[in-house]
C-alpha cells in the first residue's frame, strides 16, 4: 500500500511553490492576454493550397517584421460560398502599435513577391475585424463567470452525491489546478484567450470526474475498512486507483500531444488543456484526497471533545 498521506506536506508544498511564482509573476507582469479579453485586431489573409512548413516560417518573419507583437495562426477557413481556403490569421493587441493599411499591404506585397507565382491572385486579405477593449473587457468578466459558476455546480454536484468534506476538498482541487495553469501561463508568457477558458471548463470536468474515482473508493471502503484510520484509508484507496488514473491520464496526454503538433490551428485549446490534464491528475490524488483526510480528522476530533 503507498503511503501518500504521509508525504501531505511534501505534496502541499510543491503546489505552494508554483502557485507562489505564479502570483508573483502576476503581480508583477500580469498575465499576456489575447484579443479576445485586451481587444486589437484580426486580419486573414488567404495563402495559396500549397503552403507548406518551411513558407509558413517565413512568413511568420514577413509579418513580424511588419508588426512585431502580432501572433500567427495558421488555419482553413470557410468562404460564404462554403469553399475552404487556406489563410494566415494575423492578430494583435489594442494596445500595441495600430495596424494601419500601409503595413498589411506592404505585408501581401511581401508575401506575393515570396510565395505567388500567379501575380497576386492567391494572396489578398480575406478579412478583417477589429475588438475594442471595451468588448475584451466584457469577456473576460464573462470567461471568469463562466469557471466560478462550472466551479459552484461541482461544489453541490458533490455535495449531493457525497458530503460537504469531499465536495470542499474537490473544490480546492479544482482551483488549484486554474491557478497552476494560470503560473505556467503567466511564466512563460503565453497569451490567455478564448481558447483557453474553454480549455479550463473542460479540465474543471476531467479533474472533478477523476476525484470522484478515487473518493468513490473511499466511501466503498469505508463500508469494508471500519477499524482503519482516515489515513490507512484514503491511502488504500489511492493505491487501488492509481493505475486506473495513470492510465487514463496519459492516454489523454498522448492525444493532446498529438494535437498539439499536429493541429497547430488549435493550440490555444490543446496547450492549456493539456497542462491542466496533467495537473488534474496530479491533485485528484496529491491535493483533494490528502484535504478530505484534513477534515476528516479535524471534525473526527471536533466531535470527540464535544462529547
Amino acid at each position: 500500500m503507498l503511503r501518500i498521506i504521509e508525504k501531505t506536506k511534501l505534496w502541499f508544498a510543491i503546489s505552494s511553490i508554483i502557485i507562489l511564482i505564479g502570483i508573483g509573476v502576476i503581480a508583477t507582469k500580469g498575465l499576456e492576454l489575447g484579443i479576445d479579453f485586451a481587444g486589437g485586431s484580426i486580419i486573414q489573409v488567404k495563402v495559396p493550397d500549397k503552403f507548406t512548413n518551411e513558407d509558413r516560417l517565413e512568413a511568420e518573419k514577413i509579418i513580424k517584421k511588419q508588426i512585431p507583437d502580432a501572433t500567427t495562426n495558421f488555419a482553413e477557413t470557410k468562404t460564404e460560398s462554403d469553399k475552404t481556403i487556406k489563410t494566415i490569421e494575423i492578430k494583435t493587441k489594442a494596445k500595441s502599435e495600430s495596424v494601419n493599411a500601409g503595413k498589411i499591404t506592404t505585408i501581401v506585397k511581401e508575401l506575393q513577391d515570396n510565395f505567388n507565382d500567379k501575380e497576386g491572385k492567391d494572396i489578398y486579405v480575406f478579412s478583417q475585424d477589429e475588438t475594442g477593449s471595451t468588448i475584451g473587457k466584457e469577456t473576460r468578466n464573462k470567461a471568469v463567470l463562466a469557471v466560478v459558476i462550472a466551479t459552484i455546480a461541482m461544489l453541490i454536484y458533490i455535495r449531493i452525491r457525497f458530503e460537504m468534506k469531499f465536495a470542499t476538498a474537490a473544490v480546492i482541487s479544482l482551483v488549484h489546478d486554474v491557478l497552476v495553469t494560470l503560473t505556467f501561463y503567466a511564466v512563460f508568457r503565453m497569451q490567455i484567450d478564448s481558447g483557453f477558458v474553454a480549455a479550463m471548463l473542460t479540465v474543471i470536468g476531467y479533474s472533478i470526474n477523476d476525484t470522484i474515482v478515487v473518493f468513490d473508493r473511499i466511501r466503498e471502503n469505508q463500508k469494508y475498512m471500519t477499524k482503519a484510520s482516515v489515513t490507512e484509508l484514503a491511502n488504500a484507496s489511492m493505491t487501488q486507483t492509481m493505475a486506473r488514473s495513470i492510465n487514463t491520464g496519459l492516454a489523454v496526454i498522448i492525444t493532446l500531444i498529438a494535437v498539439y503538433i499536429f493541429v497547430p490551428s488549435i493550440r490555444n485549446f490543446s496547450a492549456p488543456l493539456l497542462i491542466g490534464v496533467l495537473t488534474g491528475c496530479y491533485s485528484s490524488l496529491f491535493i483533494a484526497t490528502p484535504f478530505w483526510v484534513i477534515f476528516k480528522e479535524k471534525g473526527s476530533k471536533k466531535a470527540a471533545l464535544a462529547r
